[in-house]
């Protein structure tokens, strides 16, 4: 039996690393896109996103690959995916009406038989009230993460699928399809499987609000997270896998619309949700870290101060800047001069009037008062404890992740910043 011919309408960083991640299963693929130059740059191998090893998994499948902006070719595929990153405000608050637009511009140059799937995150009641007459038209959990994006579309742990009747077999082609990963699959109706992603999210945040929330009681006492995390990682309630590292609050804009999402419905359906926005308050709180202690550390003392950030983007691996921390940090830091550097993210990104962008982590350091590592890039845990002493005017870094080797910071003379630890 031939294989499907899958498609993925939208080749933003959803539907682009998903299509290329099909076509290394051995599937014939469409990456489609209603923005002709955006589809002639990736089909010239000059790709919009930035994520390990996705270059090297496109070349190795090039030869069952293809790039249109022509919808006509949609209708080759058996199994079209929209997949449009959807983007949200500063409320979490989503943006719909691009998706709704690729999924009619979908629906209406595809084969009747064929199976349409909305993948990008949509609210509970999204694809139910998008069904029509006659048409194949299912919803599939999306678990991308930025940085990790090649190993999440290759090797799924599970895809969970929302149906219009879970009891009946999916349609043949869809099914093939997912069969090739050798993952479970797990049909539901639509509204449980778009509350399935929300979930996922609340209990990721809960996590990191945990590490937040204890990692700044052992600022307080004495004691040091690092030694409380592998004891909790133990335990086969919480496991290995566990987000309790602590961080600068949530970034990236998918966790927080799904609280944002939750706190909505709660207040429209009367229900009880104060947890979420506990979640939501920790967050800004643990945010604001890097500035308090930069103003207590150094700037209220040397009010001319020149500030080092290194890195811009959210987090390591990727290129983009939703909610980062960092640049969170930097609009408060207008009166001072500052030196960027992220290895991906333009220094431009930081819409500062006094930032100049630094060659490297090293020369983004060169006479600073006081320097911020707001991105844990693997590039900076090469930096030298000596190197950075030798090279800054002040004494202060500010190293959040654990970029640095503590001890190793200390020894050299620098007063060392890091979350949950006195």
């Amino acid at each position: 039996m031939a294989l499907p011919k899958i498609g993925y309408a939208g080749m933003t960083h959803l539907g682009l690393c998903s299509a290329i991640g099909a076509s290394s299963k051995g599937f014939d693929t469409l990456g489609f896109d209603t923005d002709p130059a955006l589809v002639a740059r990736i089909d010239a191998g000059k790709l919009p996103v930035v994520e390990p090893d996705l270059d090297d998994l496109l070349r190795d499948n090039r030869v069952r690959m293809s790039f249109s902006a022509d919808p006509k070719a949609l209708l080759g595929c058996d199994v079209v995916y929209v997949a449009p990153d959807v983007p949200t405000d500063d409320t979490g608050g989503s943006d719909l009406s691009g998706l709704d637009g690729l999924l009619a511009l979908v629906l209406a140059n595809t084969r009747p038989d064929a199976v349409v799937v909305v993948l990008s995150q949509v609210p509970p009641g999204f694809t139910a009230a998008r069904q029509r007459s006659g048409r194949l038209l299912y919803y599939q959990v999306e678990t991308l993460v930025f940085g990790r994006a090649v190993e999440r579309t290759t090797k799924p742990e599970r895809f969970i699928v929302g149906a219009p009747d879970p009891s009946e077999p999916l349609p043949l082609a869809m099914q093939q399809y997912l069969e090739a990963y050798g993952c479970p699959i797990l049909p539901m109706r639509f509204e449980s499987a778009e509350l399935t992603k929300i979930s996922i999210n609340c209990c990721l945040v809960a996590s990191v609000t945990v590490a937040n929330t204890l990692a700044e009681l052992c600022e307080r006492i004495g004691a040091d997270w690092s030694e409380i995390a592998p004891a909790l990682k133990l335990d086969r309630r919480i496991g290995a896998y566990s987000y309790l590292s602590p961080g600068l609050g949530l970034a990236g804009g998918n966790l927080e619309r799904d609280l944002a999402t939750v706190v909505r419905f709660s207040e429209e359906y009367g229900t009880e949700a104060s947890v979420i926005r506990a979640f939501i308050g920790n967050s800004a709180h643990r945010k604001d870290w890097a500035l308090r202690t930069m103003h207590e550390a150094v700037l209220n003392k040397v009010p001319q101060a020149t500030i080092g950030v290194l890195g811009l983007a959210y987090k390591e691996n990727t290129h983009s800047v939703k909610n980062s921390p960092s640049l969170a940090l930097i609009r408060y830091l207008g009166p001072w001069a500052l030196k960027v550097y992220d290895p991906v993210v333009p220094a431009s990104a930081a819409l500062h009037p006094n930032a100049s962008g630094a060659a490297s982590a090293l020369d983004a350091a060169e006479g600073v008062d006081v320097l911020a590592i707001m991105t844990p890039w693997p590039e900076f845990k090469l930096l030298s404890c000596d190197d950075l002493a030798a090279t800054m005017r002040g004494r202060t870094v500010l190293d959040p992740y654990r970029v640095l080797n503590p001890a190793a910071a200390r020894r050299a003379g620098l007063d060392y910043r890091t979350l949950g630890v006195a």
